[in-house]
């Protein structure tokens, strides 16, 4: 009886030979230490047994044993040297991938923030422009670094992560695996020092590595590997049922609020299934180029990049009536679900909730549109 993974190779083989834009697959982790680049190289094995052209376009080994034992009789490009502030550093070497043009490459540590000046700014858009130059790729990733996480994961862990990629690009997978070990094999893991150089495992057992953080963080993967897979099964039924519900977020100039706003709404248009989600801001008077800091902008602006980058429409409107303002976006939208913040902070955000928004908003919508549920989001 052919080896699982075999059969997993032979899958993903017919995905790349079927598709001209470059096919992808990511392995999905719940922390470091669960063996993704492991599995990275297994797969590339077995694909060079299939007669494929793959190539390594950057491993991280970390110097573990176990994965460094899986490096031989694969191709592996040379790194790229980089000069940024008097020190050579270290890349993957995009172009060079290009021009070599394997059937597949494969390429570590999706998450990765690149050297200032290089191509693109995160490794995740060196994938994407791989995909486009119609080149396969297997990566890895912890679901950490999940953009719409990153308020959760900050709850669970107190660990504010700062390298994230956007959920759209595990949406467009072609294949999600979920690697998973249980917490106590995690655990004894780092313990015996495969994960970690020991002198740093006492602290990471007893921060990021608690036995009730990597649960929470197991639970995050788990389901979100299974929403990405009831999708596929969604998509491929001959005449799946339409989710016709329509989520309109509304945000303001706060930078922190509007963040965790954008990634509820995300998650909710995920679960949901929803036929599309929106994201609102209304300009009062008193937000004018000339009444606001540039600070304030350059906030509000990268929060509207955010909201593209997980999938939203942006829609911007002028008016000094935000709840008329909300209002009448949603009718035109034919939105069903609002999802607006509330905060318990005092200053003159929570002075203008108290002065009635919410609650005008809150009575509208029941009065002229019952059919519309409101999520609040406290922050």
């Amino acid at each position: 009886m052919p080896d699982s993974r075999d059969q997993s190779a032979e899958r993903f083989l017919r995905l790349v030979q079927a598709r001209r834009r470059g096919t992808l697959k990511v392995y999905l982790g719940l922390a470091a230490g669960v063996g993704k680049t492991y599995r990275l190289l297994q797969e590339a094995h077995e694909l060079r047994r299939h007669g494929v052209d793959v190539l390594l376009g950057y491993i991280e080994t970390h110097g573990r044993p176990g994965t460094v034992a899986g490096l031989p009789d694969l191709p592996l490009l040379p790194r790229k040297h980089v000069f940024y502030k008097g020190r050579a550093l270290e890349e993957m070497d995009l172009d060079g991938i290009v021009q070599r043009r394997p059937q597949v490459v494969i390429v570590d540590e999706l998450a990765h923030s690149n050297v200032p000046g290089s191509r693109h700014d995160k490794r995740w858009q060196d994938v994407e422009y791989l995909l486009q130059q119609g080149i396969a790729v297997i990566t890895a990733v912890n679901v950490q670094h999940l953009e719409s996480l990153h308020d959760q994961v900050l709850k669970i862990t107190g660990t504010d992560v700062t390298e994230r990629i956007p959920d759209q690009l595990l949406r467009q997978a072609d294949e999600v695996v979920n690697v998973d070990l249980t917490v106590a094999e995690l655990r004894a893991r780092l313990q015996e020092g495969k994960i970690y150089d020991p002198a740093k495992v006492p602290t990471a057992l007893n921060n990021f590595f608690r036995a009730d953080n990597l649960l929470q963080l197991r639970r995050l993967a788990v389901r979100e590997v299974a929403q990405l897979l009831n999708r596929q099964v969604s998509d491929d039924t001959p005449a799946p049922r339409r989710n016709d519900d329509r989520l309109l977020a509304c945000i303001n100039t706060n930078e922190a609020a509007a963040r965790e706003i954008i990634r509820k709404a995300s998650r909710l248009a995920d679960q949901l299934g929803a036929a599309a989600w929106y994201v609102l801001y209304v300009q009062t008077g008193r937000e004018t180029a000339e009444r606001i800091g540039l600070a304030t902008q350059r906030h509000l602006l990268n929060n509207l990049q955010l909201a593209v980058e997980l999938g939203a429409q942006i829609l911007r409107v002028k008016n000094d009536d935000v709840v008329a303002a909300i209002r009448q976006v949603a009718a035109e939208k034919n939105a069903t679900l609002l999802v607006c913040g509330i905060t318990r902070a005092r200053g003159w955000w929570a002075r203008l909730f108290r002065r009635g928004v919410t609650n005008d908003l809150l009575r509208a919508v029941a009065r002229d549109a019952p059919e519309t549920d409101v999520y609040l989001v406290t922050y």
